[in-house]
């Protein structure tokens, strides 16, 4: 059984097949997704997220999403407009960067979903370990791109994957929020369809250009 791409609508074949988890992946932009079917319901999902425990005082969380962190204060003054994008329970990139006094709001499907802030425009938008649950990526990579002021930057964290050992031993795939995952190809798809202007892609930090 074939299905489209939520990506790129390309042709879609069985990737990995085990007994929790199903996964296809697309023959056009590499993309590897979990069928609908599979997806946790909304409550279930936000029931999982309930359970992280992201203090934004833990040093460890804050050195997990430092890449963002980093890069923005590397890249902007603490007057640009900044927007955390699936914020989630612990809203730390806003608290760090707020710290060295940016400006920044949260927005969180689950968590703090006031949408107002999403017809507005930023300097950047950071979206940490967020894409991976991307029901809808097109129109979530498609209101990323609107969110942004011209040389805006989207800085992304998630795991890309690109064969460090085979994927059905990867343990990234294991976690049943983690509905698409991208590979290099997936991401120059993304690049070129959006329109963005670059893409730089590091080991622990993916930067879209506006």
């Amino acid at each position: 059984m074939n299905l489209n791409c939520p990506l790129c609508n390309g042709i879609s074949s069985v990737f990995c097949e085990k007994p929790k988890h199903l996964f296809y992946k697309c023959d056009t932009c590499d993309g590897i997704f979990r069928p609908k079917h599979t997806f946790l319901t909304a409550e279930e999902e936000k029931e999982h997220y309930e359970k992280h425990n992201n203090d934004v005082f833990d040093e460890r969380y804050q050195a997990f999403v430092s890449p963002i962190v980093n890069a923005v204060l590397q890249d902007f003054a603490p007057g640009a407009k900044g927007l955390d994008f699936g914020s989630g329970t612990g809203p730390v990139i806003a608290k760090m960067l707020t710290d060295k006094g940016f400006q920044v709001q949260n927005y969180d499907l689950f968590f703090a979903n006031d949408v107002s802030l999403l017809n507005q425009k930023y300097d950047y938008v950071s979206c940490c370990e967020v894409m991976e649950h991307f029901h809808q990526p097109y129109k979530e990579f498609e209101l990323l791109k609107s969110l942004l002021l011209p040389k805006g930057k989207l800085y992304c964290k998630t795991e890309v994957f690109n064969n460090q050992k085979p994927f059905e031993n990867w343990y990234y795939k294991d976690d049943f929020t983690h509905v698409f995952i991208y590979q290099p190809k997936t991401l120059e798809w993304i690049n070129t369809e959006f329109r963005f202007s670059n893409l730089i892609i590091q080991e622990k930090l993916l930067v879209f250009e506006s």
